[in-house]
C-alpha cells in the first residue's frame, strides 16, 4: 500500500446514504471541511435530492462499480443492508478502493472470508465500522486488567437492554429478517443492533479471531412478530479460557446505555461504550471513574493510507464476531415468546405504531452480565426447556 500524501483530500464515495448512511454522510462532511477528504459520489437505488446532501451536490450512481471508475474514488463508505456488503466490498476491492463496511461485515462466515480475501488479495484497507473499538477506554481497560486492578478475570458480561417499535422492524425489507429472497440476511439483537456489546466484549478479551473462539451457546427468542431474534443471549468461550456472556433483547421496559463488565477475582471494571465511560470498582479502594475520547474509525482509516497508522476495527480481526454470527446464522430459528410473556407498549414520542415489551426483562439483562448466565440459568419462565445451540 503506498502512502498518500496527506495535504491531498482523499476522493471518498458513500453507498448508502439514508437510514444510518446519515451518519457518515454527515461525518465525511466533518471530514470534507477538516480538507482530509472530498466527497466525490453517493451511490443510492433512488437519487438523493438537493436537501438530502447536506452540502454541495456530487455525482451519485446507483452502479456502485461505475461510480467508483467515474470518480476515481480512493475510499468508500459502506452503509447498505446488510445482505447487499460482500458484494460491494468485492467491487470495492477489485477497483483498489478502500474500506469502511458497516457492521456487521457479512451474514455468513463464508461472505465474510470472500470479503477479505478480496481485500488481502487487492492491498485494499477494509476498517468494520465498530465504533466502539475506536474508544480510548478500551486499551485503558486492557492496561487495568493486565496491571491487575482486579485480580484474575473471571469472566466478561455484555448487557443491552434497547427499545424498538414495530415501525423499526418495517423500515426496510430486509429489517427483523434471517433471511430475504434466498439470501441470509442475519438482522437479529446480536449480530446488528446489539452487536457491538458482543464486539467490544470479545475486544476487550483480546479475541479476534475466529480460531480464538473455541466454544458458543445460544439462546434465541422474539416477542415481535419477525424472523429474527430481538431478545437473545449467548455464553462464549474463549481459547484463553474466558467465558463471555451477552445479554441483550430490544423489547426492554426502558431503554438504557448498553455496557460491558469484566469480572475480576478482587474487582470489576465497568464500561458503558457509548459514553466512553469506566468504572472500576476493587477491594480495598472507593469506586474510581473515568471518561475518555474516542478516534473516528474513517479518520482512523485516513491515518493508516496515509501513514500506516493500525486500523482499529482491521476486517482481519472480526473473525471471532463472525463466529457469533455464523452461529445465529445457522441455530434453529428463534423460540417465539407466547402473548402472555410479554405486553403491548406505546411507541416511544407517541408513534402509531406500538412495541412489545417482555416485563423483567431489564432485570434478567443485568444479571445475565452480572451472573455470567443465560436467560434459562437466571429462572426465566419463558426460557425454562429451551434448547441451547451449542457451537
Amino acid at each position: 500500500m503506498t502512502a498518500r500524501d496527506p495535504r491531498t483530500p482523499v476522493p471518498v464515495v458513500l453507498a448508502g446514504a439514508r437510514g444510518h448512511g446519515r451518519r457518515h454522510l454527515a461525518n465525511i462532511r466533518r471530514l470534507e471541511h477538516a480538507g482530509r477528504v472530498r466527497l466525490a459520489g453517493i451511490c443510492e437505488t433512488r437519487p438523493l435530492t438537493a436537501a438530502e446532501f447536506a452540502g454541495e451536490p456530487v455525482a451519485q450512481d446507483a452502479d456502485f462499480g461505475a461510480l467508483l471508475a467515474r470518480t476515481g474514488a480512493r475510499l468508500a463508505v459502506v452503509s447498505t443492508p446488510i445482505p447487499t456488503h460482500a458484494d460491494l466490498a468485492v467491487v470495492a476491492a477489485a477497483y483498489g478502493v478502500h474500506l469502511l463496511l458497516e457492521k456487521p461485515p457479512a451474514p455468513s462466515f463464508a461472505l465474510y472470508e470472500r470479503i477479505e480475501a478480496a481485500c488481502r488479495s487487492a492491498g485494499a484497507a477494509c476498517q468494520i465500522g465498530f465504533q466502539s473499538l475506536g474508544s480510548h477506554a478500551l486499551p485503558a481497560v486492557r492496561a487495568l486488567v493486565a496491571d491487575g486492578a482486579i485480580g484474575a478475570v473471571r469472566g466478561i458480561g455484555a448487557a443491552g437492554a434497547w427499545v424498538r417499535d414495530e415501525a423499526y422492524f418495517r423500515r426496510a425489507p430486509w429489517t427483523g429478517r434471517r433471511r430475504l429472497d434466498g439470501n441470509d440476511v442475519v438482522d437479529g439483537v446480536l449480530t446488528n443492533p446489539l452487536a457491538h456489546a458482543v464486539a467490544t466484549a470479545l475486544a476487550l478479551d483480546g479475541t479476534a479471531r475466529a480460531g480464538d473462539v473455541t466454544g458458543i451457546e445460544l439462546e434465541l427468542y422474539r416477542a415481535h412478530a419477525i424472523e429474527a431474534d430481538d431478545t437473545s443471549c449467548l455464553r462464549l468461550t474463549t481459547a484463553r479460557g474466558t467465558e463471555v456472556v451477552a445479554a441483550v433483547t430490544l423489547c426492554a421496559e426502558r431503554a438504557a446505555d448498553p455496557y460491558v463488565m469484566v469480572h475480576g477475582a478482587t474487582g470489576r471494571i465497568t464500561l458503558w461504550y457509548k459514553e466512553d465511560r469506566v468504572l472500576l470498582q476493587r477491594a480495598g479502594h472507593g469506586p474510581e471513574e473515568f471518561t475518555y475520547r474516542r478516534t473516528d474509525l474513517l479518520g482512523n482509516l485516513l491515518d493508516h493510507l496515509g501513514d500506516g497508522t493500525p486500523l482499529l476495527a482491521p476486517v482481519a480481526d472480526g473473525g471471532a464476531f463472525m463466529r457469533v454470527v455464523e452461529a445465529v446464522r445457522t441455530a434453529p430459528d428463534p423460540v417465539p415468546l407466547p402473548a402472555a410473556v410479554w405486553r403491548a407498549a406505546p411507541a416511544d414520542g407517541g408513534a402509531p405504531a406500538g412495541r412489545r415489551v417482555v416485563p423483567g426483562i431489564d432485570a434478567l439483562v443485568a444479571a445475565g452480565a452480572e451472573r455470567l448466565a443465560l436467560y434459562s440459568e437466571l429462572g426465566a419462565p419463558w426460557a425454562a426447556g429451551s434448547e441451547v445451540s451449542h457451537v
